[in-house]
């Protein structure tokens, strides 16, 4: 017999729970990396937005990265290179991450994080819009990516989904961030252009057969938001 489901005691949180959660939790989980925090410094040094992923969502995908095996993971959006570090630590001896970055400066910022945690052979950076650079990715014919992860600029989602298929394969792993905006994706009216895209993104998710997919909301460090998850069936 099925067992009904528990109704947990409701508890008034707000955003202090959430970030003081993180940090307790990060202490023992993800704890500080000099090579990680010099890479958030130097982000914030050069005037980059502080938009990366916290640490336990770092955590989060560098364990994805190792439970799926990923040898080749192709990253859409590095900013600072903060999410592209946990990546790389993830992959094997051999292993490859491509990471493509729209912005000269967020790209200059990430190289010279990557330097200085000694990963730049692991590591390529691709500077361009993604849109202009995927296609000449496919053009490359190259072997299929493991794992994409997407967290660049939300109305173009549905371009870069359709892209991780044509360049993935069976058993291959998207993770999309920034899926709930606030709760803002419930507003079929919206005028901003990144929860369209991303409502946009779950309407082609629901139609898409090649994908098994679901999708988790986040609170913590970074607010009230979430992550998308689907792999190639």
């Amino acid at each position: 017999m099925r067992r009904p489901f528990l109704l947990l005691k409701s508890v008034d949180m707000n955003e202090r729970t959430w970030t003081e959660v993180d940090a307790y939790v990060a202490e023992r989980l993800a704890p500080r990396d000099a090579d990680l925090e010099a890479a958030q410094l130097a982000a914030a040094d050069a005037g980059l937005p502080a938009i990366s992923v916290s640490p336990l969502q770092g955590k989060m995908l560098s364990l994805l990265a190792t439970m799926t095996g990923a040898r080749r993971i192709l990253e859409i959006g590095t900013l600072g290179g903060y999410s592209t570090l946990w990546l790389a630590w993830a992959l094997p001896i051999g292993g490859h991450i491509l990471t493509l970055e729209a912005d000269p400066k967020h790209a200059e910022v990430a190289r010279a994080n990557f330097r200085r945690a000694g990963l730049e052979a692991a590591i390529e950076l691709r500077l361009g819009r993604a849109l202009d650079t995927l296609p000449k990715l496919a053009a490359e014919n190259p072997q299929p990516f493991d794992l994409f992860f997407i967290d660049a600029n939300k109305d173009d989602i549905p371009d870069y989904f359709q892209w991780a298929l044509k360049l993935g394969r069976k058993g291959s792993v998207i993770v999309v961030d920034n899926v709930v905006r606030g709760g803002n994706i419930l507003d079929a009216g919206s005028a901003d252009a990144n929860v369209r895209g991303v409502r946009r993104f779950y309407d082609m998710l629901a139609k898409e057969p090649r994908v098994s997919a679901t999708a988790i909301q986040t609170v913590g460090l970074k607010g009230y938001d979430g992550f998308a998850l689907a792999v190639i069936v």
